[in-house]
């Protein structure tokens, strides 16, 4: 099965290896993956801003790059979930209308394609530790991702996976949302850590590293005794080689 990956901007500038391990997963599963570096954004952060034709003009762009019937995979349900829900709102009434519309239907996020589409949910990961889970705003709203990442979790052998209080919470990052408010991101922050904490978990895992990002800047400045890991990185970890 061939597949297009797309790296959003902050994956590849600040967590390249979990691209990498996101490889390592595809191809363990038989895929033929294929990465344009001519891409660039999805248009997300202008957008968020209120600079929609900067968002058109970048969005356009991921047209171009993307133009195919291949399936695009990204570690990250926030960058698939804007492509997807909002790219037809950028081009309604526009001439790429239909395109956008095909495109999204061969957008997933990682984990989504791996249990969706081909239908795997075990790829011979090893973790010893307890991890508690994070159903990122976009994950669990835009793309109505639940269930699918906790059943590869539950496969990663030493593993103990349990759930912390109102985990369909917010952590606080929301884009430009922590910049703008400050003080209430870092609460919300707070917040979900406390709960992470309060299970006993090692681990704080996610399908989006946006979010890791925000809270893993809390932890370490606290210095609490936890991790972030994308899911890619965890179901990349231990195989036998």
């Amino acid at each position: 099965m061939k597949i297009q990956l797309f790296i959003p901007c902050f994956v590849d500038q600040l967590y390249p290896q979990t691209a990498f391990n996101m490889v390592k997963v595809l191809e363990k599963a038989c895929c033929e993956v294929t990465y344009n570096p001519n891409q660039t954004c999805c248009g997300q952060p202008a957008f968020n801003a209120g600079f929609r034709i900067d968002a058109r003009d970048v969005a356009t762009k991921f047209l171009e790059d993307f133009n195919s019937t291949d399936y695009i995979v990204a570690p990250s349900a926030s960058c698939m979930g804007f492509v997807k829900n909002y790219y037809p709102l950028l081009f309604e009434n526009s001439s790429l209308y239909q395109q956008v519309k095909d495109t999204g239907k061969n957008c997933y996020e990682f984990t989504s394609f791996l249990t969706e589409v081909l239908k795997i949910e075990h790829f011979g990961a090893v973790l010893n530790g307890k991890a508690t889970y994070h159903d990122s705003c976009a994950a669990l709203r835009e793309c109505g991702i639940k269930e699918g990442p906790r059943k590869l979790l539950q496969n990663v052998k030493g593993l103990e996976l349990v759930e912390m209080a109102d985990n369909e919470t917010c952590c606080g990052f929301g884009g430009t949302f922590a910049v703008k408010f400050e003080s209430i991101s870092v609460a919300m922050a707070d917040q979900k850590i406390q709960h992470a904490m309060d299970t006993g978990a090692e681990y704080i895992i996610s399908t989006d590293l946006s979010c890791l990002m925000q809270l893993d800047g809390v932890i370490q400045h606290k210095k609490l005794p936890l991790k972030t890991m994308h899911i890619a990185d965890v179901l990349s970890t231990g195989w036998q080689e």
